[in-house]
C-alpha cells in the first residue's frame, strides 16, 4: 500500500542542514504554540502537536535522521511512496498459508510513514503459541501485532482512554478490514512500556483465536521538560547577578506555574529540586520530582556604561576562580 511521504524539515520549518540546536529551538517554538493545553483550536492543536512530535522524534535522533536523509531522491514531497526493494513493510509475520496481512493504525499519534520506516521493531510476527507443535488443534493462532502510541506527559499523570482504529489488508486478495476499539492508557506509563490489547491482533485460521495487539509507549517530547524515569528536568536561564544575589523566578510544572526561590551564590549547572511535581512512580509510591537546572547566561554585547560597571566589579571583587592554580 502506498505511503505518503512526510517532509519533517518542512513540518518544523528548518533547513535540511539545520543544526541540532536549530531543530530543538524550532520544535520548542511550535510545541508551545500548538500544545493542546494552550492552543485556541484544540482539535487543530492536537493534530499539529502530533506532527511536530513525529518530526522531532526523527530529526533529533542522529540514527533516524541519517536514515531519513539517505532516502534522498526516493522521496518526493506530497507523493505516494513505495518502499524500496529489500525493505519489507511491517506486517504481522508470514504464516504457513502465505504472506500475512499488513496493518495500518489510526489514533496512535504516528503516521503510516513513521510506522513503516521508524517504528521500533515493527510487527512481531506469529507468537510461539501459534507455531509448530504448539499450534491449536483446529487452526493456527493469529499473529501478534506491535505498533507505537504517542503519549503526552499529561496522559502519564492522569491516564487516558484512546480511540484506536486498525486496518488490515490481505496482500493476496486485496481485501481490507477496519476495526475500531478503545485502549486505556494507565497513569504512570513509562517510555518503552507495552500496552497489551487482547484479541486485537491478526486473525487466527480455522477456529483458532486471534493474536494480541501490543502498543509500545513513546512519550511525546515536551517543550519545557526532559524525562528521566519519574523525574522531570527543566533548564532555567539566569543572569549572572541573579545567580550571585539570588532572586525569585516563575517556573512551569505540569499542574501550573509556581514561584521558585533562587538562593544567593547559585552556580551554573546547579540543580534545584521541586519535590513531588514529577510523574507518577507507580504502585502508589507518589510522584517524582522536578529538577531545575541552572544555566547562567552571559550578555553577548554591552554598551560603554555596562562595560564600565563590569570593569569596576572586576577590580573590586575578591573572587578568584583560578586561585588553586
Amino acid at each position: 500500500m502506498p505511503v505518503e511521504f512526510k517532509d519533517y524539515y518542512v513540518t518544523l520549518g528548518v533547513a535540511r542542514g539545520a543544526s541540532d540546536d536549530e531543530i530543538k529551538k524550532a520544535f520548542r517554538k511550535l510545541a508551545r504554540k500548538y500544545h493542546p493545553d494552550v492552543a485556541k483550536d484544540k482539535k487543530l492543536g492536537e493534530e499539529k502537536f502530533k506532527e511536530i512530535n513525529e518530526a522531532h522524534e526523527v530529526l533529533s535522533d542522529p540514527i533516524k535522521r541519517k536514515q531519513y536523509d539517505e532516502l534522498g531522491a526516493n522521496w518526493k514531497e506530497g507523493a505516494a511512496y513505495q518502499r524500496p526493494s529489500g525493505q519489507q513493510p511491517h506486517r504481522n509475520g508470514t504464516s504457513r498459508h502465505g504472506p500475512a496481512d499488513e496493518f495500518h493504525f489510526g489514533g496512535t499519534g504516528f503516521s503510516d510513514f513513521f510506522e513503516q520506516m521508524f517504528s521500533g521493531r515493527g510487527r512481531s510476527g506469529y507468537s510461539p503459541q501459534g507455531n509448530g507443535a504448539d499450534s491449536e488443534p483446529f487452526g493456527e493462532r493469529g499473529g501478534d501485532i506491535e505498533g507505537d502510541i504517542l503519549v503526552t506527559l499529561d496522559e502519564v499523570i492522569k491516564g487516558a482512554v484512546r480511540d484506536i482504529s486498525l486496518q488490515s489488508s490481505d496482500p493476496l486478495t486485496g481485501q481490507t478490514k477496519n476495526y475500531q476499539f478503545k485502549v486505556r492508557i494507565p497513569a504512570g506509563v513509562r517510555e518503552g512500556q507495552r500496552i497489551r490489547v487482547p484479541g486485537k491482533g491478526g486473525e487466527g485460521s480455522g477456529q483458532a483465536v486471534p493474536g494480541d495487539l501490543y502498543l509500545r509507549v513513546r512519550l511525546a517530547a515536551h517543550p519545557d521538560f526532559r524525562v528521566r524515569g519519574a523525574d522531570l528536568y527543566y533548564d532555567l536561564d539566569l543572569a549572572p547577578w541573579e545567580g550571585v544575589l539570588g532572586t525569585t523566578v516563575v517556573v512551569p510544572t505540569l499542574k501550573g506555574q509556581l514561584n521558585l526561590k533562587i538562593p544567593p551564590g547559585t552556580n551554573n549547572a546547579q540543580q534545584l529540586r521541586i519535590r513531588g511535581h514529577g510523574l507518577p512512580k507507580g504502585n502508589n509510591a507518589g510522584n517524582g520530582d522536578i529538577y531545575v537546572v541552572v544555566d547562567v547566561q552571559l550578555p553577548k554585547a554591552t554598551n560603554d556604561e555596562e562595560r564600565g560597571l563590569w570593569e569596576k566589579l572586576a577590580h573590586a571583587s575578591a573572587f578568584k576562580p583560578r586561585s588553586d592554580l
